[in-house]
Formats: structure tokens, C-alpha cells, sequence
């Protein structure tokens, strides 16, 4: 079957305006638009039509296209800014409920108490880096919202039920045209509940919540980081209207620590040892974050800067089992001040250092040399 000439599907011809054809468009998708029209073939055929005509006519470019061409300028993908595989079968209700959620001839409902769920809540908690290792039970206080204690949170007195909203007549959500457009928005007096308080509670004044003083009890993990967040379902804020708590989040601070550093589920220890004890050898013990002692054996002439590596000293995995490693870091002290005798000594140790000729020291000079001369 041939296609009717676009300027005759809307009614319009060449010389008229793009607020013509808009105009023309508009007046012809109300008529057929299919969710006016349900069920209705033939109608739904002229509403696909006349968008398909309006999808031309309302570009400069295409509607030039058909003007030179015709139906041709589109068919085969032909045409520059042609159709392509643009489908026309969606209703404008699909296209409008991306923007207005069920704008256009939408018949969905949202849950109407989605709209009183409480608030989330925020706790900074700052622990030790030995709680982080051992877990901690706490007891936090903090300002939130409970339920009604006298209405159990629905607002209403005691023995009242809640009544349609008078205003959306209890779907939660009101229409309004603006134009050709048809929006719909949760409503202003319900807030999207769909319910209405006739008779308010006098404790809570029919929000079915009323402010108070928490206490809590939390356990944090053994393991946690610094910036860890944990999440307890329902302890914050209530919801109006018998709605759902929102959440509370715990935001874990852990505080710097003296002696040790963490990396992740690592902890790095810097130990410093004399020059004697570096150049001879020698064990040391040192602290563990549990609170205990690991000995560990420094061989002779370890260089300043050697890490040493004591597997499962480190922090809990938080997830899952086992700890992380403690690496201890060498780190040669070079006296400040030396009495006599130690001068002495270190002259003679330096002594017998340049007539033993300490190979890599020699082979840094000659390589200094080389590139002096050079």
C-alpha cells in the first residue's frame, strides 16, 4: 500500500511554519494515541502515521529531503538523516514516562510509602589501630526519629484508620495538562501515601515518629581500615506513616599509630640498630600489634634499609581468614657524637678498611675516575 503524502496526513502543506505542523501533530496524537484508543487497529495505524510524518516534517533537513525526493529520500536507509530503523510502534506514553516516570498515559503505581522512608543516618567512630586488630563491641548515642510509641507509627489515634487522600483519591499521585503534555507527579498532600490522617495522633501529631535518643550497641570487625563503612539495616531515622527505617552507616576513622604503619592488611616497623650491630650481626626483639614480642636475627653487615618479613603479624583479613605480614625495615644509626676512645677505634676500623680495600668501594672510585676523564 502506497504512503499517504506527508503534508496531507497532517493536514498541512509546504509553506507552513513549524509551529503549524507542531500544532497539527499535537491535535492529531491526542486523537489517536493508542492509550485513548485501546484496542482500536485502525487508530493506531494513523497515530503511527501522522508520527512518522511529524518525525520528517519537523526536521529542516529531512523535510527538505522529502521535499526534493519524496518517500524515496528515506527509503532502502537513503537520505541523509533518513529514517534508518526508527520505530515508529512505540507510543508516546513509553517515551514520556523516561522523563516524567509515568507521565504520559502511564498506569503503573509506585509504592506509596516509598516516598516516607526514613533518612539515613551518619556515625564517625574513631578506634585504635589495636581495636581495629581485635574488634570492638561499642556503645554509640546518637539524635534520631522512632516510631510513635503510642500509635506504633501509622499517625492515626489509637482505634482511627487513615482515609483516602482527598486530593489524589488515593492512587498517591496527581495529573496536570500543561499544553498537549499530560504529567503526573506524587502528590503534594499525601506525599505519593495515597492515605489521609483524619483523626492525628496527639502524641506524634500524625507523623507517626517523634524525635529521640538512641543508644546502640555495634560490633566492629576485627581487621577494619581506616574509611571502612558498615552499614546496619533499619537503624536509621523512621519513616513516616508507618514507612521503612532508613539505615545508619558507621564510618570508621582508625587512628595513626606510633610505631607501626598499615598498607591494607600489612604493617611496616622501622627498627634502628648501631653500626656495629649492622656490620656484626646480632637479634633484637621487637613489639607485635597483638601486644606481644617477635625475635628476629640480624645477620652480619645488613644494609641500611634491609626489610625483614614475619608472615601472619599483620592485621586480620576482614574477609575471610588469616592475617596480613609485619615487615620490619632496618635502619643503620650513624652516631652523632663520639668520645675519644670511639674516635680511636673507628680511626683504626678505618684504617684497616683502606688497606683492606673494600671492593665495591673501590669499584665505585674507578668508575668516578672513568667518567672524570671522559
Amino acid at each position: 500500500m502506497a504512503k499517504r503524502d506527508y503534508y496531507d496526513v497532517l493536514g498541512v502543506n509546504k509553506n507552513s511554519t513549524a509551529d503549524q505542523i507542531k500544532s497539527s501533530y499535537r491535535k492529531l496524537a491526542v486523537k489517536y494515541h493508542p492509550d485513548k484508543n485501546k484496542g482500536d487497529k485502525a487508530a493506531e495505524e494513523k497515530f503511527k502515521e501522522a508520527s512518522e510524518a511529524y518525525h520528517v516534517l519537523s526536521n529542516s533537513e529531512r523535510k527538505q529531503n522529502y521535499d526534493n525526493f519524496g518517500h524515496a529520500a528515506f527509503e532502502n536507509g537513503g537520505g541523509r538523516g533518513g529514517f534508518g530503523n526508527f520505530d515508529f510502534s512505540s507510543s508516546f506514553s513509553d517515551i514520556f514516562e523516561d522523563f516524567f516516570g509515568e507521565g504520559f498515559g502511564g498506569s503503573g503505581r509506585r509504592s506509596r510509602k516509598s516516598n516516607n522512608r526514613g533518612s539515613d543516618l551518619r556515625y564517625d567512630l574513631s578506634i585504635t589501630l589495636e581495636e581495629a586488630y581485635t574488634g570492638k563491641k561499642q556503645d554509640i548515642k546518637f539524635s534520631t526519629s522512632e516510631k510513635c510509641d503510642i500509635c506504633k507509627g501509622s499517625g492515626s489515634k489509637p482505634g482511627h484508620d487513615t482515609a483516602s487522600c482527598s486530593m489524589c483519591g488515593g492512587h498517591g499521585q496527581v495529573r496536570s495538562s500543561q499544553g498537549f503534555f499530560t504529567v503526573q507527579q506524587t502528590c503534594p498532600q499525601c506525599s505519593g501515601s495515597g492515605e489521609e490522617i483524619t483523626n492525628p495522633c496527639t502524641s506524634c501529631g500524625g507523623q507517626g515518629k517523634k524525635q529521640a535518643s538512641k543508644r546502640l550497641s555495634v560490633t566492629i570487625p576485627k581487621g577494619v581500615d581506616d574509611g571502612t563503612r558498615i552499614r546496619l539495616a533499619g537503624k536509621g531515622e523512621a519513616g513516616s506513616k508507618g514507612a521503612a527505617n532508613g539505615d545508619l552507616y558507621l564510618f570508621i576513622n582508625v587512628y595513626s599509630h606510633s610505631l607501626f604503619k598499615r598498607s591494607d592488611e600489612n604493617l611496616f616497623f622501622e627498627c634502628p640498630i648501631s653500626i656495629a650491630d649492622a656490620a656484626l650481626g646480632t637479634s633484637i626483639e621487637i613489639p607485635t600489634v597483638d601486644g606481644g614480642k617477635a625475635k628476629i636475627k640480624i645477620p652480619s653487615g645488613t644494609q641500611s634499609g634491609k626489610q625483614f618479613r614475619l608472615k601472619g603479624k599483620g592485621m586480620p583479613y576482614m574477609r575471610g581468614s588469616g592475617n596480613g605480614d609485619l615487615y620490619v625495615q632496618i635502619n643503620t644509626e650513624v652516631p652523632v657524637s663520639l668520645n675519644k676512645e670511639q674516635k680511636e677505634l673507628l680511626e683504626k676500623f678505618r684504617e684497616i678498611e683502606n688497606e683492606k680495600s673494600n671492593p665495591s668501594i673501590k669499584k665505585f672510585f674507578q668508575k668516578a675516575k672513568s667518567f672524570w676523564k671522559n
